[in-house]
């Protein structure tokens, strides 16, 4: 056997333990950086409430892509939990991988009942919003904890076509909907969002709500503590009922636009299943 042939094997021992040291240093970096290789980022799906759309959130939605997530934020028909629920339990089953679902006010009682069964929801957002018990009624939810809405008595109703007897499509007054839904965003922004609002059926008070997701997802809860829509006082029942991770800001009804840094960051934290 000649020289170059007794290398060969030599040179086959000094190969694999080089790749073996590359195992070990990315075995190291990747202990360093998280414990275990980065699981993939759920997809985020913002749903929107009553007199409100989806545009409220855009501040957040551009922050989260910047950071690599997937973002929806759907129409929200706002025709009653339980025709949104289905609505939005479609477009869920449009998706795969594990998924965030984020509801602000009445879209919190369809998140609740959307996500319910579904395995690929991994974590609940609620932004001052409805969270439900089964049976519940958004009416019994918003007077939990005893505190007083400034909504009910402000409401304008119109009908639209193929209403129920006694059903109507419901609208803030402009004239109070800075003072009641949005008092620390800008009067002409305020004047511009009463303008634009997106009524919901009044049946969306009354239909008692499904079995609630968050007796089994994870939940995460920013309460309003200046809400004037839903009282604090029923946001903080209903946060403590889910068992959600909770955190209370100085805001008005409609904190992903008056703070959409601390919405932000609650979404952050329930992507990356951490209490705050």
């Amino acid at each position: 056997m000649n020289r170059t042939a007794r290398r060969l094997p030599l040179l086959g021992v000094v190969v694999a333990l080089v790749l073996a040291l590359l195992s070990v240093t990315t075995s190291t970096a990747s202990t360093a950086s998280g414990g275990t290789p980065s699981a993939p980022k759920p997809t985020i799906v913002f749903v929107h409430g009553a007199f409100a759309d989806a545009s409220g959130f855009n501040a957040s939605i551009a922050d989260l892509q910047k950071r690599g997530y997937t973002v929806y934020a759907p129409a929200n028909p706002l025709r009653g939990v339980t025709t949104d629920a289905d609505y939005l339990r479609a477009f869920l089953g449009t998706l795969s991988g594990p998924v965030v679902l984020v509801g602000h006010s009445y879209g919190g009682a369809v998140i609740t009942n959307a996500a319910t069964g579904n395995p690929n929801v991994k974590a609940l957002v609620y932004i001052a919003a409805f969270a439900p018990d089964e049976g519940e009624t958004l009416s019994q939810s918003i007077a939990l904890g005893g505190g007083e809405s400034q909504l009910l008595p402000h409401l304008i109703v119109r009908p639209y076509p193929g209403a129920p007897p006694g059903d109507g499509d419901g609208y803030i007054d402009p004239a109070f909907f800075h003072q009641v839904f949005a008092q620390d965003v800008p009067a002409r922004q305020a004047a511009v969002m009463a303008s634009a609002q997106r009524p919901a059926a009044l049946a969306s008070f009354v239909i008692p709500s499904g079995v609630p997701a968050w007796r089994t997802i994870p939940s995460w809860y920013l309460v309003a503590k200046n809400d004037r829509s839903i009282p604090p006082e029923a946001e903080r029942v209903m946060a403590a009922r889910a068992h959600a991770h909770t955190v209370e800001i100085r805001s008005s009804h409609v904190a992903m636009i008056s703070h959409p840094g601390a919405v932000t960051a609650l979404v952050l934290a329930a992507a990356r299943g951490r209490s705050r």
